[in-house]
């Protein structure tokens, strides 16, 4: 039976008086920095010198140090920068300053659960872990609302890890939507799952393919774009909202018939054999090490499929009509 927490759950107090570092400005880090001091709490932003974050984060108000003076610093230090890079920061920003009864946070299992970084016993190892990007946590935040995290303990040197790692979730609006216990193997191993066979590899591939065989039979480019791509928002919006089921009530029977006789001819027994290899290579560590190894030779499988994705036509089709779509957010990329 699934343990869960909300703010009735959560006291603030096991963090007040302490400071809070987070190492750390980019999506989450901007999000978790801002809502914790808005929840009332110390917060000193760690980044590297010379880090173009800098300016930004002292400009919405934030005290920011190097991470080696932010890590001394802190009570909780909540690691929030790309989960290659982490080890070799923890290495030579924080294990050197780390004092027994410090807790070290992380909002994803990745480094912990793959041993690429190992802390001493005499600290808290906590998760706290929002199920959605970091604008999204700072959106829900400010609108009154907040987006579900997953807490688990790795180690309880104190004896109040929970409970210091509740409060956090708390301070940054996760315990209004709500808190899910679970462990670092279980957060890390789903999450990947998740990423790569759904929610990101799944997903791309299964829109890229539909695009694909909508042009090759002749069909307009744009057509192909609005079809598969720019109403699966639509569609995600309404299971987000109210499950499948809603899903389903909200379109046209046509469509919903077709969902039933054509779903299981696209994800076949075949497809889930595919997903159970996927998932047993995250399982065995086979995706870490790959990954680990793909970042010590400087990215080139990584870099060249980044440029060959950028170039795919729905990218070039899709950019185009996006831009005349003046009340969408103006992308970066």
């Amino acid at each position: 039976m699934a343990i869960m927490f909300y703010e009735k759950d959560c006291d603030l107090g096991a963090l007040k008086g302490k400071t809070i570092g987070v190492i750390g400005y980019g999506s989450q880090g901007h999000a978790h920095a801002l809502n914790a001091k808005e929840s009332g709490l110390k917060v000193i932003v760690g980044l590297y010198e010379g880090s173009p974050s800098w300016k930004r984060a002292e400009a919405a108000g934030l005290e920011v140090k190097s991470a080696k003076d932010a890590a001394a610093a802190a009570d909780f230090i909540m690691i929030l920068i790309n989960d290659e890079k982490q080890a070799k920061l923890y290495q030579e920003s924080i294990k050197p300053v780390l004092k027994p009864g410090k807790t070290l946070a992380f909002a994803h299992g990745f480094n912990i659960h793959f041993g690429q970084i190992v802390p001493p016993q005499d600290i808290n190892v906590v998760m706290i872990a929002p199920k959605g990007p970091g604008h999204t946590v700072r959106e829900q935040y400010q609108a009154g609302a907040g987006v579900p995290c997953l807490i688990a303990v790795h180690q309880d040197a104190t004896g109040d890890a929970k409970r210091i790692g509740l409060a956090y979730a708390a301070a940054i609006g996760g315990a209004r939507a709500g808190v899910l216990e679970t462990t670092f193997k279980e957060e890390t191993e789903t999450d990947l799952f998740g990423e790569q066979a759904v929610l990101c590899g799944g997903v791309s591939a299964l829109m890229k393919a539909g695009y694909e065989v909508l042009t090759e039979a002749g069909y307009q480019p744009e057509s192909a774009y609005f079809e598969v791509m720019h109403e699966m928002k639509l569609i995600i919006d309404l299971v987000n909202r109210g499950g499948l089921s809603f899903m389903r009530y909200s379109i046209s029977d046509t469509a919903e018939y077709g969902d039933y006789v054509t779903g299981p001819k696209i994800i076949t027994e075949e497809t889930k054999n595919t997903m159970r290899q996927v998932l047993k290579d995250i399982q065995t560590g086979k995706f870490a090490k790959d990954w680990i190894s793909e970042n010590q030779v400087n990215r080139p499988f990584f870099n060249r499929m980044r440029a060959i994705e950028g170039s795919h036509p729905i990218e070039t089709v899709g950019k185009e009509l996006r831009a005349m779509m003046s009340w969408l957010p103006k992308s970066t990329v």
